[in-house]
C-alpha cells in the first residue's frame, strides 16, 4: 500500500511540474520581428495566479496568469534596426527567445493568389539564388479550418534564405522584400492564406448574424446537420477497394495503375464555412502588433460580387476591432484578367467584384487597391506574375505608412462624366502624371449604351490629362460608360507610372450578381 502511495505522490507530483511551466504562443520564437514603434505584445499560458515577467531591451512588464491560465504582458515601444535582443519570459520556469529584431510587421492573407509560392511564381531559381535576406523573416500560419477560437497554431520565424523563400507567399514575400530594400529596416511577414477561401470564412458568426447574412449561416448550418462522416468514409472505402480490384486487373494485362481514389475533403472544416477562417487562421495571430495586411482574394465570392460589397469592408472593420489597433492598414489586390476574352460587351461577374472591391476605398480609411489588370492569364486563375503584383501593393505602403508621398501609387479611378449630346467625358482621379496606352496609341476597353442598356464598343480618346472622350455611333443618346467591364477586359488606359485605370461604369442598372447569397 505505501508502494501505491508513494507512486501516487510521484505521479502527482510530476503532474504539477508539467503544468507548473510557462508557455508562449508560437509567434514568439527564435527570429521574429516585433513592430517598430508600437508595444511589444507578448501572451501564453502558466499556472492560474502565476506571476510572468517578460524583459527585452531594458524594459520588463508583469502579468497575472488569470483562471483560464491565459496571461499577457505589454511592453515599452522600440525602435527599428535596433538589436537583435533577447526576450526572457520568467513564470514557474524560463524562456528565452533570442534573435529578435525591430522593424515592419505585416500580415499576407487571403486565397491562392496570396498563398502561390515563390517557388511557383516567376523566376523562381533565380529568386532563391537572390534570396540573401537575412532581416526579412517569415511564419506561416498553417490551415485549420473550424467553429472553435484557435489560441496557438505549429510554426516558426526563419530568416529568408535560398532553402526558406521557395515556399512562402510570393506576393508576400516580393511586397516586403521592396519594404525592405528601400527602408532599410527588418521585415516581418506572416502569412495565412488559404487556397479558395471564401471571405464569410474570415468573419465570425456573430458578425454575421448580426449583419443579416443568415441565408449564408442557415445554409451552412444545415449542412453540418446533415453531413453524415462516416457514410462519407465507408464511400471512400468502397472506392480503395474497387480500385484495388482495377489496379490487380491492370497489373495483370501489364498496364499502368488507375488513379487512386481522393479522399473527399469535410467541407466543415474547409475554407469556405463562416468563421472557419477567423477561428482556425486569424484568431492566433489577433493582437500581435502590425503595421497593415495585404489581401489577395476575390476569386471565391465573385459569383456573389453584391453580397461581397457588404462582406468584404464587413470583413475589414471587424478585423481591425478584434485587433484594437485602430484602422492599420489594408491594402488589397483587384482581380486580374480571367477567362476568354469576349468579342462583344456583356454582363461579368468578375467584373461587379472588381466594383465591389473598388467601392471599399470609399466606404473605409486607410485601405488601398492594386489594379491587375494586365497582369492575369486567361486560362490561368493563377497568374505567375506576382512580382509586379508586390510591387503595386508595396507603392501603397510606401506612399501611405512610409513618408513616400510623391510615389505615383494609385490607378487612375473614375470621378465624373459629362454627356454633350452623342458623347461623354470621363475624368479620373489621381492620374499621376497624366493618363496614357499600354501597348498601342487607341484607347481600349470602353463601351457605351443608351436607355435600352445595351452595351456597345466605344472609340475613346485622352482629351486632356486627366479626360477622355467616349462615344459610339450607335449610341445617339448615351445613358452609360463603362470600362473595362469584363471578366477579361481588353484595355489599355493607364498613368505614366503605368499602373493601369480602375474599372468601372457609371450606370447603377442591376447585375447578374445581384440576389445571390450562397455559393
Amino acid at each position: 500500500m505505501r508502494k501505491v502511495i508513494f507512486s501516487m505522490i510521484c505521479l502527482l507530483g510530476s503532474l504539477s511540474a508539467l503544468q507548473a511551466e510557462v508557455s508562449v504562443s508560437n509567434l514568439f520564437t527564435n527570429h521574429m520581428v516585433v513592430q517598430q514603434g508600437k508595444p511589444v505584445v507578448v501572451w501564453g499560458k502558466e499556472t492560474a495566479g502565476t506571476t510572468v515577467t517578460v524583459s527585452m531591451a531594458g524594459n520588463s512588464a508583469t502579468a497575472t496568469a488569470a483562471a483560464d491560465g491565459k496571461w499577457i504582458a505589454t511592453l515599452a515601444a522600440l525602435k527599428a534596426n535596433s538589436g537583435p535582443h533577447e526576450i526572457t519570459i520568467k513564470g514557474s520556469s524560463t524562456i528565452k527567445i533570442s534573435d529578435v529584431l525591430v522593424g515592419e510587421v505585416w500580415v499576407c492573407s487571403g486565397q491562392s493568389n496570396m498563398q502561390w509560392p515563390v517557388a511557383s511564381a516567376n523566376d523562381p531559381q533565380l529568386e532563391a539564388l537572390a534570396a540573401k535576406f537575412p532581416r526579412i523573416r517569415l511564419i506561416t500560419v498553417p490551415q485549420v479550418g473550424t467553429q472553435e477560437a484557435q489560441e496557438n497554431f505549429e510554426g516558426k520565424w526563419e530568416a529568408v534564405s535560398p532553402e526558406t523563400v521557395l515556399q512562402f507567399s510570393a506576393v508576400g514575400y516580393f511586397f516586403g522584400r521592396q519594404l525592405h530594400q528601400t527602408l532599410n529596416v527588418p521585415v516581418g511577414l506572416i502569412d495565412n492564406a488559404w487556397g479558395g477561401s471564401a471571405c464569410e470564412a474570415w468573419i465570425p458568426r456573430d458578425v454575421l448574424q448580426k449583419h443579416g447574412h443568415t441565408e449564408l449561416l442557415a445554409h451552412w448550418d444545415q449542412l453540418a446537420e446533415e453531413y453524415d462522416a462516416e457514410a462519407v468514409e465507408a464511400k471512400f472505402q468502397k472506392a480503395v477497394a474497387n480500385w484495388k480490384q482495377r489496379a490487380a486487373a491492370a497489373k495483370a494485362a501489364g498496364k499502368p495503375n488507375p488513379p487512386y481514389p481522393r479522399r473527399p475533403r469535410n467541407p466543415l472544416a474547409g475554407q469556405h464555412r463562416p468563421a472557419n477562417l477567423y477561428q482556425g487562421v486569424l484568431n492566433p495571430i489577433i493582437g500581435y502588433p502590425i503595421q497593415g495586411a495585404i489581401w489577395y482574394q476575390g476569386e471565391a465570392n465573385a459569383t456573389r460580387a453584391k453580397q461581397y460589397q457588404e462582406l468584404f469592408p464587413l470583413m475589414i472593420k471587424t478585423w481591425r476591432e478584434a485587433w484594437g489597433q485602430d484602422d492599420f492598414s489594408f491594402y488589397w489586390v483587384s482581380l486580374a484578367d480571367f477567362k476568354d476574352e469576349a468579342s462583344e460587351p456583356t454582363d461579368a461577374d468578375w467584373a461587379e467584384l472588381r466594383e465591389a472591391q473598388t467601392m471599399t476605398l470609399s466606404k473605409l480609411p486607410n485601405t488601398g487597391e492594386a489594379i491587375i489588370t494586365d497582369l492575369g492569364e486567361s486560362h490561368d486563375i493563377h497568374p505567375r506574375n506576382k512580382q509586379d503584383v508586390a510591387k503595386r501593393l508595396a507603392r501603397w505602403a510606401l506612399a501611405q505608412n512610409y513618408g513616400y508621398s510623391a510615389l505615383v501609387h494609385r490607378s487612375p479611378i473614375y470621378k465624373s462624366h459629362e454627356v454633350n449630346g452623342d458623347r461623354v467625358t470621363v475624368t479620373f482621379d489621381h492620374v499621376g502624371g497624366g493618363l496614357d496606352t499600354h501597348d498601342v496609341r487607341q484607347v481600349l476597353g470602353f463601351t457605351i449604351a443608351g436607355a435600352d442598356k445595351k452595351f456597345h464598343k466605344a472609340e475613346a480618346r485622352i482629351i486632356g490629362k486627366d479626360q477622355v472622350e467616349v462615344w459610339s455611333e450607335e449610341v445617339l443618346e448615351p445613358e452609360s460608360v463603362r470600362y473595362a467591364w469584363a471578366n477579361n477586359p481588353i484595355c489599355n488606359l493607364q498613368n505614366r507610372s503605368h499602373l493601369p485605370a480602375t474599372p468601372f461604369r457609371t450606370d447603377k442598372w442591376k447585375g447578374i450578381t445581384e440576389g445571390v447569397f450562397i455559393r
